[in-house]
């Protein structure tokens, strides 16, 4: 069995994966677009969860969010489960497919063997689609692959229960009823930018947000006074690695959300949003180069590196211009 399912690439795989399953119920939303109704952009900062020992650095809300908020405010029925019993899962996964639903999935990628070796590590956020099964090949629609893939009942299995920091545990989810009538997107859209705006100005807990950005500017100024010139080098390499190869990345999330704002310049018929978008695109821009000048900074490359004041003041600089922008986009909204 195969389901009747368009594979389109993307650049972040739950968006991706939420994107083509919408599209395969009728509702053409585009990935830019689920990403700014789920109010996608973020940044934390959290020093009290490790990954690889490291503390975590992150550009979006927590995985499985997105798809939720997006489904939520388009008035789509969902459902989602885990479980404890591996053999389960992978029945529970057949069913669905027998009936012609396609399965999202949040696997490990260290073990997904048509990744390329040099992208393999141990990260369980991983989001795919389950499209079909013949006899212990699954047919798989992973957004970050030009192509569908096919993954033997094994490897699914062990994706599915990969082992380490946040086990996906099986976790699933699919559509269980699109709405009848076309979903009202203004209102998503409107509801998605008021979400963003709190969630980057307004929460108090310093370690999220524009408040995240500038405690890390402030952190990073010690590390090589507190942490030796080794650590304080591979705290930084960490945050280059979420900035820039992990989910999409502060950067590329940033282009999106421009990208994002310019659709809903449209359906909203608000031209100001062109601007948003294109200030929003500059700010990627302020975080690529921040990403830039850290590889150098780890790299050793060239005499005139910046220093880690240098790179806390670039932070400094990012998370004024942010804050600047959803002050301003709020008012907008209102």
């Amino acid at each position: 069995m195969k389901i009747d399912f368009k594979h389109s690439p993307a650049a972040h795989c739950e968006c991706g994966v939420t994107s083509n399953m919408l599209r395969h119920y009728g509702i053409p939303v585009s990935e830019p677009m689920v990403f700014g109704i789920g109010a996608g952009l973020f940044f934390s900062y959290m020093p009290f969860i490790r990954l690889h020992k490291m503390p975590v650095f992150s550009f979006r809300p927590l995985p499985g969010h997105l798809f939720s908020r997006v489904t939520q405010r388009l008035g789509i029925q969902i459902r989602k489960c885990r479980f404890l019993n591996e053999n389960k899962s992978m029945k529970a996964l057949d069913r669905l497919l027998e009936q012609g639903t396609p399965v999202g999935n949040v696997v490990g990628v260290f073990y997904l063997p048509y990744f390329p070796k040099e992208y393999r590590f141990h990260f369980n956020a991983h989001n795919l689609c389950v499209i079909g099964k013949e006899n212990d090949v699954y047919t798989v629609s992973d957004p970050v692959s030009l192509v569908m893939n096919e993954l033997t009942h094994d490897e699914l299995k062990r994706v599915r229960f990969a082992k380490g920091t946040y086990p996906p545990l099986g976790k699933m989810y699919w559509v269980k009823q699109a709405p009848s009538v076309p979903p009202d997107m203004k209102s998503a859209i409107i509801s998605g930018l008021k979400l963003n705006c709190r969630r980057m100005l307004d929460i108090p807990i310093p370690y999220f947000g524009v408040k995240g950005i500038t405690l890390l500017a402030g952190k990073m100024r010690r590390w090589e006074k507190k942490l030796g010139a080794g650590k304080a080098a591979l705290q930084l390499a960490q945050v280059i690695r979420m900035l820039e190869e992990i989910g999409t990345g502060g950067a590329g999330f940033r282009y999106m959300y421009a990208a994002f704002l310019q659709e809903a310049s449209d359906l909203l018929n608000r031209p100001e949003y062109r601007e948003f978008s294109t200030e929003m695109t500059r700010i990627g821009d302020l975080w690529r180069d921040f990403a830039y000048e850290a590889a150098r900074r780890f790299k050793k490359r060239g005499a005139d590196i910046c220093s880690y004041d240098q790179l806390a003041d670039k932070l400094v600089a990012i998370a004024g211009e942010e804050k600047r922008f959803f002050t301003r986009l709020r008012e907008s909204v209102k």
